[in-house]
C-alpha cells in the first residue's frame, strides 16, 4: 500500500470490515475447471448462459463438451442482448424452470453474467426481476453460480451487483446483495483473445473506472484500496498493448488480473457518480457501458476533486505522474487528463453528444442518476442542478 494511502486509512475511524469474494480459479487453460466446479456445487443439469458471439467464437461449444465429458447435461440458453433486458431475464428463468436446471454457468461478458444472476434471483425468489431493485431485496437462497468471464473489465464474476435494463422506463436498475457474489469464478486469459477491439477497450475502461471509483468511494477501506490501486496501474500500463498486440498473453493476463482486482475492490467499496450516470445513459441508448464510463470518468474526477482532491494523489503517484509530487489539485487534474488520454487512445468518443445524448435528455438523466445506488458512496454529493451541469460538461 502506498504511504499516502496508508495514512488515509489510518486517519479514519477503525471499524469491522467484511470482504466478499468468490472462490477464484485463475490462469491459462483453466476452462476445464468449470466442469469440476459445477459438479462440486451439486450440478447435474447446469444451465449454460451465453450469447451468440461466444457461440460463434467456439468457447461456448468447448465448454459444453467439457461439461458433457464430466457426465453433466448442460442446457444452453443464449437469447439475450447486450445490456440484458428485464423481459430477457424472465424468459431465461422460464427456460431454467422448463428444463429442470440446477447450477447456473455463465460464459461471457458482463451482460451474460448479469443475466445469469437475474435468472438465479427469479429461480430462488419468483416474481419479476424489477421487484428486486435496491439492496438485499432477494431474501431467499438462489442456485449456485459459476462465472467464466470472456472480457477484461466488468467484474461481474466477483461482484454483488446485477444490472438490468428496465425496458418500460429505458433506464437501468441496480440489484445489490451479498447473495449475488458468485460461488466460483474461473478466469482463463485465453478467452480474452477473441474479444473485438471495441469491446476490449470498453471493458478495460470499465475496470479502470471500477478501480478509481472504489479507491475514492466513501465505502473504501484498507482491504479494498490495494486491489483498486493495482487495477488502476495495470489497466493504464496494459490496455493499449492488448489492442496493439491482441495475442500478447502477458498483457492479457495482466488485464484479466486487473479486471479481477477492480471487481474485488468495487464489490466491497461500491462505486460512485460515474456509474450512477453511466447506468442512465446506457439504459436510454442501449450503448456499451464501458464506453460511456470512458467518456464520463474524467469529468467525474474533476467534479469530485473540486471538493476533495487528496485521494487522487495516491493514484497519481501510483501512475508515476510528476504531478503526484505537486499539490492535491494538480495531482487530481493530472489523473483526469491521463484517463482522458487513454480513452482517446483506445477509440472512445470525446463526448456524450457523439453517442446520441442531447441537451433535452439531461434533466431525466440527472434525476435518475441521483436515485442510483452508486451515488450513495460517491465522495461528493450533488444537487439536481449540479448533476445536470456535470452531464452537460460531458456532452
Amino acid at each position: 500500500m502506498h504511504d499516502l494511502d496508508a495514512q488515509r486509512s489510518a486517519a479514519e475511524t477503525p471499524r469491522v470490515l467484511k470482504f466478499h469474494a468468490p472462490e477464484i480459479v485463475f490462469g491459462p487453460d483453466s476452462l476445464g475447471e468449470v466442469a469440476h466446479a459445477t459438479r462440486r456445487l451439486g450440478g447435474v443439469r447446469p444451465m449454460l448462459v451465453t450469447d451468440s458471439g461466444l457461440i460463434e467464437s467456439g468457447w461456448a461449444g468447448q465448454l459444453v463438451d467439457l461439461l458433457t465429458a464430466q457426465g453433466l447435461a448442460p442446457q444452453v440458453w443464449s437469447a439475450l442482448t447486450p445490456n440484458p433486458k428485464d423481459v430477457e431475464i424472465e424468459a431465461g428463468h422460464g427456460y431454467y424452470a422448463d428444463f429442470g436446471c440446477d447450477v447456473l454457468v455463465a460464459i461471457g461478458g458482463g451482460s451474460v453474467m448479469d443475466a445469469a444472476k437475474g435468472i438465479a434471483i427469479l429461480a430462488g425468489n419468483g416474481g419479476r426481476i424489477l421487484d428486486y431493485e435496491g439492496v438485499d431485496q432477494a431474501t431467499r437462497p438462489i442456485p449456485p453460480l459459476v462465472m467464466v468471464p470472456t472480457t477484461s473489465g466488468t467484474g461481474a464474476d466477483v461482484s454483488q451487483f446485477c444490472i438490468v435494463t428496465d425496458t418500460a422506463r429505458s433506464t437501468k436498475i441496480t440489484i445489490l446483495g451479498r447473495a449475488l457474489v458468485p460461488d466460483i469464478t474461473v478466469i482463463d486469459p485465453m478467452l480474452l483473445t477473441t474479444m473485438p477491439e471495441w469491446l476490449n477497450a470498453a471493458t478495460g475502461l470499465d475496470a479502470l473506472t471500477h478501480g478509481i471509483e472504489a479507491f475514492v468511494s466513501l465505502g473504501h477501506n484498507q482491504l479494498t484500496d490495494h486491489h483498486a490501486l493495482r487495477a488502476i496501474t495495470m489497466v493504464m500500463s496494459q490496455l493499449a498493448r492488448t489492442i496493439d498486440e491482441p495475442t500478447d498473453m502477458a498483457a492479457r493476463g495482466s488485464m484479466a488480473q486487473a479486471s479481477l482486482e477492480a471487481g474485488l475492490a468495487f464489490t466491497n467499496a461500491i462505486l460512485g457518480a460515474t456509474h450512477a450516470m453511466s447506468h442512465q445513459v446506457g439504459g436510454l441508448l442501449d450503448l456499451p457501458h464501458g464506453v460511456i464510463n470512458g467518456v464520463l470518468l474524467p469529468h467525474v474526477i474533476r467534479f469530485n476533486a473540486a471538493e476533495d482532491p487528496l485521494p487522487y494523489v495516491a493514484i497519481a503517484t501510483s501512475l508515476g505522474l510528476d504531478e503526484g509530487r505537486a499539490g492535491p489539485e494538480e495531482a487530481a487534474m493530472a489523473v483526469a487528463d491521463r484517463v482522458d488520454r487513454l480513452a482517446r487512445q483506445v477509440g472512445v468518443p470525446a463526448g456524450l453528444a457523439e453517442i446520441g445524448v442531447s441537451e433535452s435528455d439531461l434533466d431525466v438523466l440527472a434525476t435518475n442518476a441521483l436515485r442510483d445506488a452508486c451515488m450513495s458512496t460517491n465522495p461528493r454529493s450533488a444537487t439536481h442542478r449540479e448533476m445536470v451541469d456535470l452531464f452537460r460538461s460531458a456532452l
